[in-house]
């Protein structure tokens, strides 16, 4: 008999969805439907932890029973983290972030968004933009469903 721990299935997809801590409505509306479908795939949803579009992709996958991973600056995260690592690294923490997933969606965002895309960039992970940074190395999505889509079953 089977423990509850062990399945047959595949392991878990880990998808990083970044983008800025202040961000517009439509990137919220976006990046919550994100995490809702991220959920609904049974991916785990990797986030910096913070407000903004990591704040609402987690709470879309938190509110449609999917876990949310926290890799938080400080000791803090938002509140609809399921797990919390506790980093103590600020932006340094960005490189674990992206390193930790199989993809990484970027919903806008800053700096902080085109750093973590340059590592993620930089160690072979895809990253899947949705009316952020685009550049190349970067496939540009038409919105949430493409883009959970394409990292789900493309990466």
């Amino acid at each position: 008999m089977k423990s509850s721990r062990e399945s047959s299935s595949e392991p878990k997809r880990q998808i990083a969805v970044i983008g800025g801590s202040i961000a517009e409505e439509q990137d919220l509306v976006c990046a919550e439907r994100v995490g809702v479908l991220l959920a609904h795939h049974g991916a785990v949803l990797l986030s910096g932890g913070r407000g903004g579009v990591m704040e609402a992709s987690c709470r879309g996958a938190y509110t449609a029973g999917g876990i949310v991973a926290g890799i938080v600056p400080g000791s803090e995260g938002n509140a609809y983290l399921t797990v919390i690592i506790k980093t103590r690294m600020d932006h340094a923490r960005n490189v674990i972030l992206v390193g930790s997933a199989d993809a990484v969606i970027a919903i806008g965002g800053e700096y902080g968004t085109l750093s973590e895309i340059a590592f993620a960039l930089k160690m072979g992970i895809p990253v899947y933009g949705i009316k952020s940074w685009n550049i190349p190395g970067i496939v540009m999505c038409e919105g949430p469903d493409d883009a959970v889509h394409r990292a789900i079953y493309n990466s």
